[in-house]
């Protein structure tokens, strides 16, 4: 009977789908005897661009991964409670992975969704943490520091709050959802950090030397005091293919020959591009995008925007950009090939909200950065790659006030100038730093490296 490893990315309202096939693709590169099945929700948000995603993989003959569907669920609403979507999944996941037993031996169930244990003592649970090993931290620890104190995060505002493995934070730096505890979303968080433990293993994408301050406060077990702490299993960067010389596109395609962004880029210097993408949700005011445009006018700078918004660009931009600009400039509304553009020689920084992926693929390539957090987990993130990995320079010069206020053009035009000077001692000191940790990340997967031994132990744990 064969042998199959199952993953399911959160869901509904799923944004982890991508980095869950990548991480399956890594499996089963490393071990094609696996075979890789990923559970895939129909009644997501983003099903429809899932499907044609998937459709897309199959028919590109790029993975040998399989996908397993799900039934629709009967939501009472669009707007349900994502325990309520959660709980109503259940039954699914435990009839799939029934029947995928019928035809092999399911190893492991790897799921970024916290709720989902099937309870049977055959299948151990792992769990995929989809940020980095410092939010995980915040996590683990999140129902300790909620018995010690009785006030939201939103009501410390500035004040420091310290948790195990991470740089002082402020409570106004803690991601959204558990600003305000009376809020539904912080219970979710809460059950989420509460079920952590449980799990046979935690998976996370990055790598030991990229954040050993977490790692280690993790692994000590400082995080969970009164539980037990599973096995962390630190086995990124999650980019399968990251040594071909024909990039593929975020999700594992191939790179199109004839893509316009790309053909663009070959015509510019090197490391002479800025490029500017702020994640599937990142958006701004009319205001904001219009300082935001001033400021790259103004700097002079070769530069690559991704922007994300229903209004035409004409309204959106200041009058007149897009003419201006239009020799030194590309801005684009559609999809963009984030791996191929941070891996082009054309590319010298990145302007980013934080996102995790868009963290770890920069880092791959030795892209600096400048960190413009916008929601979710992203403040945190923020902190971390300014003040731990040294890997960006700030939008705001205090990072407690990204989450008030307007970034002015100049602000704008002061932060990418000084991303992309190569000659100041900042800009030396900033690129030498994510060359040095991208040499990390290649190392890690060397035979004896972080991500290899990490991966290896992760395995023995299937096969033991």
């Amino acid at each position: 009977m064969k042998q199959s490893i199952v993953l399911y990315p959160a869901s509904p309202g799923s944004h982890y789908l991508g980095s869950t096939v990548e991480l399956g693709k890594i499996i089963s590169q490393r071990h094609p005897n696996f075979s890789i099945t990923v559970l895939v929700d129909t009644s997501s948000p983003r099903a429809l661009a899932n499907s044609s995603y998937i459709n897309h993989l199959l028919s590109s003959d790029q993975t040998s991964i399989s996908f397993f569907t799900l039934p629709s669920l009967n939501l009472p609403h669009p707007d349900a409670q994502p325990k309520l979507e959660y709980f109503l999944t259940v039954p699914n996941v435990v009839q799939a992975l029934k029947t995928i037993s019928l035809t092999s031996k399911v190893l492991a169930f790897i799921t970024s969704a916290v709720q989902q244990y099937p309870n049977d003592p055959e299948i151990p649970t792992y769990y995929y943490f989809p940020s980095c090993a410092s939010v995980l931290a915040l996590c683990l620890y999140l129902p300790t520091f909620h018995d010690q104190t009785p006030e939201s995060f939103k009501d410390l505002n500035d004040d420091v709050v310290e948790f195990p493995g991470l740089p002082a934070l402020r409570g106004s730096q803690m991601p959204d959802p558990i600003l305000d505890r009376n809020e539904a979303g912080y219970d979710h968080y809460l059950h989420m950090a509460s079920c952590l433990p449980k799990a046979k293993g935690i998976i996370i994408n990055t790598i030991q030397e990229l954040e050993p301050r977490a790692i280690k406060a993790i692994k000590e077990g400082i995080c969970v005091p009164n539980h037990r702490t599973p096995p962390l299993y630190h086995i990124g960067p999650f980019i399968s293919d990251r040594d071909s010389e024909n990039r593929s596109i975020q999700g594992g395609s191939p790179m199109p020959t004839n893509c316009s962004t790309l053909l663009w880029l070959d015509e510019q210097p090197s490391r002479s591009v800025v490029y500017l993408c702020f994640g599937s949700r990142g958006t701004f005011s009319e205001e904001q995008f219009k300082e935001l445009a001033l400021g790259l006018e103004r700097s002079k700078l070769r530069f690559l925007w991704v922007v994300r918004s229903q209004l035409d660009l004409e309204v959106l931009l200041p009058e007149g950009f897009l003419e201006r600009t239009k020799d030194r400039g590309l801005v684009v509304t559609s999809w963009a090939p984030q791996v191929a553009i941070l891996s082009h020689e054309s590319v010298g920084g990145f302007v980013t909200h934080c996102g995790w992926n868009s963290i770890t693929e920069a880092v791959t390539y030795g892209v600096p950065m400048v960190s413009w957090p916008l929601y979710s987990e992203q403040e945190v993130n923020s902190v971390v790659l300014v003040e731990e990995m040294k890997l960006a320079i700030p939008i705001f010069e205090v990072l407690s006030k990204s989450k008030q206020g307007l970034v002015s053009a100049d602000e704008v035009e002061k932060k990418v100038l000084r991303l992309m000077d190569m000659e100041s001692e900042e800009g030396k000191s900033l690129r030498e730093r994510c060359q040095a940790v991208k040499a990390m990340g290649l190392a890690a997967w060397r035979n004896g490296g972080s991500s290899f031994t990490s991966f290896s132990e992760l395995v023995s744990s299937w096969m033991h």
